[in-house]
């Protein structure tokens, strides 16, 4: 089964640094969970929004540089949060990853603050702008 990225999730990827594009656009057809891409490139204005509300822990976020996306997890038309549709979703992102040769961290395998639906460039391949 192969899904693919919405007129909205691509919209969402504007500014996205063109390897994590190509990786999400990967992962979309190989993944067993449907996803959508939530968040992108963030403003700075948008990064304070979070930090206030305890959504991010930082303002050294690689969403501000397009090194980052959101993704969720799409099940019958709708967002879901369930953690282990967040390991498939891992899966596929890695996967796509490894056969694009792109170095990407996924915030599930945070030792704190876990963040299933984030992943990011690697600080180490893709240092900051």
């Amino acid at each position: 089964m192969a899904f693919k990225l919405s007129s909205r999730s691509l919209g969402r990827l504007a500014g996205v640094h063109d390897d994590l594009v190509s990786v999400v656009e990967r992962a979309i057809k190989i993944t067993e969970v449907d996803f959508t891409v939530l968040e992108g490139l963030r403003s700075e204005s948008r990064q304070r929004e979070l930090l206030a509300s305890g959504a991010t822990t930082t303002m050294n976020s690689r969403h501000l540089t397009g090194h980052a996306v959101d993704l969720g997890a799409w099940v019958t038309g709708g967002v879901r949060w369930d953690w282990p549709l967040y390991y498939k979703i891992a899966d596929a992102m890695k996967q796509a990853a490894d056969e694009l040769g792109v170095a990407i961290e996924w915030g599930g395998d945070w030792t704190s603050f876990k963040d299933g639906p984030h992943f990011q460039l690697s600080w180490q391949a893709y240092p900051a702008a």
